[in-house]
């Protein structure tokens, strides 16, 4: 009863034309984002080294363009640093993001994090964790540089993407664009995030696209591509 009265309301204040513009987005671009999404749910099955990267990635986002985290990731693997490299080794190249020095840090604390019996076992230690909400959790509480965000979009880069949001600029101004929100918060405490959420969740059901899916249109509505 509660999800239905959630959606006649949403039909009430929904700003109609945003949502007829979104809807036609997805319908162009649907064979792209079904293309995404089945590499994100292959991702689980790459290595342990491989999927280290996709979360370190994450840790490299934080207020840097996507392309250039993915970039510097790249150039480390390439250049046997991400798995071996010292904290002033990898922070050399580290130039494209901001927030290097942290970084660079985060990283090597990342790689200990995830180091069972002198291994790299990212898959091993996040299989042993529940669902992916209690997966989130756990990334929230022990790995430092992320939040709520980056959490949530480890997890959809890794296949878990189908319930949750990764309320970024791009997300936040369409949703506040669609009157999904009244306005888009200067900070995202823990419980704002979680609210945010809700609604995209209500909103996806009411557009009848897949959370993991309407991320990626919303992406790229606003960036003019599909991009990790």
């Amino acid at each position: 009863m509660k999800n239905n009265n959630n959606l006649n309301n949403l039909e009430n204040s929904i700003n109609k034309e945003k949502n007829e513009e979104i809807l036609k987005i997805y319908k162009i671009i649907k064979p792209e984002i079904k293309k995404a999404i089945k590499g994100y749910k292959k991702a689980w099955n790459k290595s342990e080294k491989e999927i280290f990267a996709e979360i370190a990635f994450c840790i490299l986002t934080p207020q840097s363009k996507a392309k250039n985290a993915w970039s510097a990731i790249t150039t480390l693997v390439e250049n046997n640093l991400l798995y071996t490299g010292s904290s002033s080794e990898i922070v050399e190249y580290l130039n494209i993001v901001r927030f290097k020095n942290n970084k660079s840090k985060y990283l090597i604390e990342l790689r200990n994090l995830m180091t069972k019996n002198k291994k790299l076992q990212p898959k091993k230690i996040l299989s042993e964790i529940g669902d992916t909400l209690e997966k989130r959790k756990w990334i929230l509480k022990n790995i430092k540089g992320m939040g709520l965000k980056e959490a949530s979009h480890v997890l959809r880069n890794l296949g878990f993407g189908e319930n949750i949001a990764i309320l970024d600029r791009h997300i936040l101004r369409n949703l506040k664009e669609l009157n999904i929100i009244d306005n888009i918060p200067k900070t995202i405490t823990e419980k704002k995030y979680y609210e945010i959420e809700e609604k995209m969740r209500n909103y996806s059901k009411f557009c009848k696209i897949d959370m993991d899916e309407l991320d990626l249109v919303l992406w790229y509505k606003e960036a003019g591509e599909v991009f990790k």
